[in-house]
């Protein structure tokens, strides 16, 4: 069952990343506090920009990305729809008609990516917010297949999967934010909170210029909380 979306985290307290006395090997006492990763299923809630900084900087490595490493598109719930129509079925403006095999008729959606209403499904593509070959390149390659095959299905969080134009999801290709932004600029303080929920939430990295270009955006929007819940 897909979660339905929010359009922005409420307020909650701003609490710092917990941080734990480790003792050395060396020394008797405490040499002083340590970072204490987040686990799966811990709830960070953070500012958009305290939430980017805490993220790894790295620079990317695509050797051995394949897209077929990522399966996708299952129906996990086994209740005849899959991934793609799970996302398709949530998010519409107006609600199909779901025959058969899932399959949709009638309905309406709007993509956010470049500010348009579509009356017919296979119009849309569902887009990996961050891409399968980004979160590769920014830590998935060290995942195990039951991980990748999770990222590439997740339901759980709103923001991973969302249903846009064929045209802009085709445009996007693969980029991170420092090479493509969404055609509507009103969208693209979204775009970027949602990108670094999305990278929080399944602990990747980002690369310099993304981490550049995620903070120039984030410096013309509003304050915003994201809480994201870890994945991994």
């Amino acid at each position: 069952m897909r979660l339905p979306r929010t359009a922005s985290a409420t307020a909650a307290s701003l609490a710092a990343l917990t941080t734990l006395l480790a003792p050395t090997a060396a020394h008797a006492v405490s040499s002083g506090p340590a970072p204490q990763r987040n686990a799966p299923g811990d709830t960070i809630t953070l500012p958009a920009r305290d939430a980017l900084a805490a993220l790894t900087v790295q620079d990317e490595d695509r050797t051995g990305y394949s897209r077929t490493l990522f399966r996708h598109w299952i129906d996990a719930d086994r209740d005849g729809c899959s991934t793609r129509a799970e996302v398709l079925l949530e998010e519409a403006v107006t609600a199909p008609e779901q025959g058969p095999n899932c399959a949709l008729s009638g309905g309406a959606w709007y993509s956010p990516y470049d500010d348009t209403a579509f009356t017919q499904a296979r119009a849309l593509d569902i887009d990996h917010l961050v891409p399968l070959a980004e979160s590769w390149d920014s830590g998935a390659s060290a995942w195990t297949p039951a991980e990748r095959q999770a990222y590439a299905n997740d339901l759980d969080d709103p923001r991973a999967l969302i249903a846009v134009s064929a045209a802009s999801n085709r445009s996007k290709s693969d980029q991170d934010p420092a090479t493509w932004q969404p055609p509507a600029e009103g969208y693209r303080c979204t775009y970027a909170t949602d990108w670094i929920a999305v990278k929080t939430r399944w602990d990747l990295a980002v690369d310099l210029a993304e981490q550049a270009a995620l903070t120039q955006v984030l410096d013309g929007c509003p304050d915003t909380v994201i809480e994201v819940i870890r994945a991994r």
